[in-house]
């Protein structure tokens, strides 16, 4: 197969809406599929929904063009050679991956086989899906000589995903079959070729003509595997790293001085070494609690990984502790907070640590003045304002009349503030740093009692 392949791309997320871009702007014809009718309406008129760099202008050069927008699966399923299944994944109550979703989509897709589809797991799933997504199709009526299912996870960061797509560190296929392989290598072929990268308009990252992407063909379950333990692996190294800056503030050393010298040795590598208030979003939180119960259903001991999750708590406990200490009591208090999304550089909060630190300081008797840059309105839905919590216009207006402001994410734009600024708008100096934005003695300097994560607290000269 060579040239553009129709795509059925199901689920208009932060992973299936990016995804359909990217595979138009490689060349394809792709239709997106939603069962929310105002959600395709709103791609129709060019409203990408999420903040996402880039997003905006691929939608707008691509969508009702060569991306189309419907509500029609099994018309979408007819028409296209590949079907990605970019549907949640939640979490359930025990901890493992809600797949009812996935489910639904294969019975749904099982129907409308009239020639030969690959079905992709483009979702983030447990191993052993694969072959629960062929049992479904074929029990709702597939031919199993008119599919094969895929694994291609994706490793998208929120915030840089349409980079990341256009500009893969690997893309990982896991199929058992050279027909199905052959096709995802097709879809793919733009990025391991180098041609994509050759476009006047191409999307800028790290890689380019002479130096294109890696895809690496795996088996099924190895792929879905993949995709775990990837986020796994991070996952703990942000709890290490923050375990570490635990012993740096017993033993009065610096974080930031120890990180650097890991992070140096080749083998380590110096990303997701950043202390601060612990990991969140919708997919580590997620990931490690699913590839656990995996691992407990086949009978591993994983027991790290509960570590993992065990510290990642600890950690908003631990930096709750710090304003009480820097603020003596918390009761009445009135807290400017900077951040609500889960990370710099995206509006979702979902499993956010600065939401769960603002719950806990509501909690405590304070009041909350918060601002974000992107991700007020997803806030507004999950934290509605009452007499306890309010949403400023900016980082100073959050700033105005409170007892301490307190930076939650890392925003590049809060590691610009004006501190002097600041300091005139605060009742008390005080400013806690969850994400190690500043160098302590500088926010000193500027007269302002610094807190920060595995590092010594900071406070202006005295008179």
């Amino acid at each position: 197969m060579i040239g553009s392949v129709t795509i059925a791309v199901v689920g208009s997320g932060y992973v299936g809406l990016v995804a359909a871009v990217c595979f138009a702007e490689i060349g394809h014809n792709v239709i997106c599929v939603d069962n929310d009718q105002r959600k395709v309406d709103a791609l129709k008129g060019g409203d990408s929904l999420i903040h996402e760099e880039h997003l905006p202008e691929l939608l707008n050069r691509y969508r009702n063009d060569r991306v189309t927008f419907t509500t029609d699966l099994g018309a979408a399923t007819a028409a296209a050679d590949a079907v990605f299944i970019a549907v949640g994944t939640p979490q359930s109550e025990t901890g493992d991956a809600d797949l009812s979703y996935v489910e639904a989509v294969a019975c749904e897709i099982a129907r409308h086989l009239d020639s030969y589809k690959v079905i992709v797991e483009k979702s983030t799933v447990p191993v052993y899906t694969n072959e629960w997504v062929r049992r479904t199709v074929e029990r709702n009526g597939g031919n199993s000589t008119m599919f094969d299912v895929v694994s291609n996870p994706e490793f998208l960061r929120e915030g840089t995903a349409v980079e990341d797509f256009l500009h893969p560190d690997r893309i990982v296929v896991g199929a058992d079959t050279p027909r199905a392989a052959a096709v995802l290598q097709a879809i793919y072929k733009p990025l391991t070729d180098g041609s994509y990268y050759t476009s006047p308009n191409a999307i800028a990252g790290r890689l380019n003509q002479g130096d294109p992407s890696v895809l690496l063909l795996t088996s099924t379950k190895s792929a879905e595997i993949i995709k775990h333990a990837s986020n796994a692996f991070l996952a703990m190294k942000i709890s290490f790293i923050n375990a570490v800056a635990n012993l740096c503030e017993a033993a009065d050393a610096n974080v930031e001085q120890v990180a650097k010298g890991i992070g140096l040795d080749s083998r380590i590598g110096p990303k997701f070494l950043r202390p601060g208030i612990g990991y969140g979003g919708s997919c580590f939180p997620k990931d490690v609690a699913a590839f656990r119960n995996v691992a407990d259903s086949l009978g591993v001991d994983f027991s790290l990984l509960t570590e993992v999750e065990k510290i990642n708590a600890e950690q908003k406990r631990r930096f709750l502790r710090k304003v009480r200490a820097a603020l003596w009591t918390l009761r009445g208090k009135r807290l400017g907070v900077l951040g609500l999304a889960f990370k710099g550089e995206t509006d979702d909060v979902r499993e956010s640590p600065a939401i769960d630190l603002i719950e806990m300081l509501i909690a405590e008797g304070c009041t909350i003045c918060a601002y974000d840059p992107a991700g007020m309105d997803r806030s507004r839905v999950e934290m509605p304002e009452t007499s306890s919590l309010t949403y400023a216009a900016d980082a100073y207006a959050a700033a105005d009349n409170a007892d301490a402001i307190l930076i939650l994410t890392d925003w590049s734009e809060f590691s610009k503030l004006d501190l002097p600024r600041l300091k005139t708008l605060l009742r008390y100096p005080i400013l806690l740093d969850g994400r190690n934005l500043y160098d302590p003695d500088e926010v000193a300097a500027k007269g302002l009692t610094y807190v920060s994560v595995g590092r010594p607290a900071a406070h202006p000269a005295r008179a």
